[in-house]
Parts: C-alpha cells; structure tokens; sequence
C-alpha cells in the first residue's frame, strides 16, 4: 500500500480492482487487502487460488501467510459468514447487538442504527421498523424515548438475532424484488447502459 498519500486506501482499492477486474463476482471479492476466492468444486478452487496467486506475484503483491487461510468451508469476511449455505450474521456482532442498552442520547441511536443498518438487508421492511428511532436524530425533535421507540429498538434486535440466510437467485427461477424505502417508486439501473429508471412499482415479478 502506498504510505503518505492522503487517499491510500482508495488508491489501493482501485489499484486492486483493476487487476482482478476480469474475475470479480466470477470467483473472487476484494475489499482492500481482504481478497475472498469462492469456488462450487475443489477443482475449481484450486484453478481459482492459481489464477490470484499468479496475479498477486506477477504485480510483485505479497501476502503474509499467517494471515491467510486455504480450503475453507467456512468463512469471516466483512462482518459476515459465509458458506455453501449462505450468507449470515456475524454471531459475534448478534452479540453485541442484544447486549446493546436502552439509548438514552441521540449519538447512542445513531451508533445502534449504523451496526443494525450495516445488516439491513437481512431484515424485511428495516425502513419501517427503524422509522421510530430515526425520527429521533432528526434536528430539531426532542429526545423523547416513547412506547414506539421502544418498541422499534426491541423489534430490531429480534430480527437481527433471527435473520434468514441469504443466498444467491438462481437465473432460472421466478423471484420478487420488493422496494424496502418507497412504497411507490422502485429504481433500476442498468449495468450496460448508464440511464437509471424510476418505476412506480412496489414490486417486480421476473422470470
């Protein structure tokens, strides 16, 4: 990584993806220097580790070995678990999530929300059930935990401890994509052309 530039990490970051372009999402996540190789087979993975290896030694990149791990069928990465299931929630950060007090400032709330919305994805309708709390950090609005708060702070920590594993869809099933933030608008985007569309739909049905 190159020391005494102010923007490093993003220098690294890009400098990282653009090596590995042609593999991301194929077989391989990077984030910074955490690089993920996933494979379906063990022939596959080890053609796999080849190929990031030899990216790795062609671009004079090393890596600490105490710091790696091979052949996993479980893995750590990014506050996540992930394996042939799925991905999970990190069991420590479920920890940390129901040891979590009553927030009584709204810097607390606002601590509560950003560990809880890291995982909103594997929580339905967050927006709404969040809604109560985030009411509160809005300026202006007196801090006052009422039976709503309450009971959004409590509904939040159940559904993170209870969170579903999380898969990839298949393309050849039929799926839903709901619209978590409007009930009226849903956006798409297209990773062709760079046009967005806004489409007033709760939900699409794809094949």
């Amino acid at each position: 990584m190159s020391f005494g530039l102010t923007n490093a990490l993003a220098v690294f970051m890009d400098y990282m993806n653009r090596i590995f372009w042609p593999y991301l999402d194929k077989f391989v996540i990077v984030f910074i220097d955490d690089i993920l190789v996933y494979s379906k087979t063990e022939e596959e993975h080890a053609n796999h580790l080849r190929t990031v290896l030899q990216i790795l030694r062609d671009r004079k990149l090393y890596a600490k070995l105490s710091k790696c791990e091979f052949w996993k069928s479980e893995v750590k990465f990014l506050s996540h678990v992930v394996s042939k299931q799925g991905i999970v929630v990190d069991p420590a950060k479920v920890e940390a999530v129901m040891n979590w007090q009553r927030p009584t400032s709204i810097t607390e709330i606002r601590s509560f929300l950003g560990l809880v919305g890291y995982y909103r994805r594997f929580i339905k309708e967050f927006s709404q059930l969040a809604l109560p709390l985030t009411k509160l950090t809005r300026k202006h609005t007196p801090f006052v935990w009422t039976s709503e708060c309450e009971e959004s702070f409590q509904a939040l920590k159940h559904k993170l401890t209870t969170a579903p594993v999380l898969v990839f869809p298949e393309p050849s099933e039929s799926f839903e994509v709901y619209c978590d933030a409007s009930l009226k608008r849903f956006r798409v985007c297209s990773d062709v052309a760079p046009e967005c569309y806004s489409i007033r739909l709760t939900a699409v049905k794809a094949a």
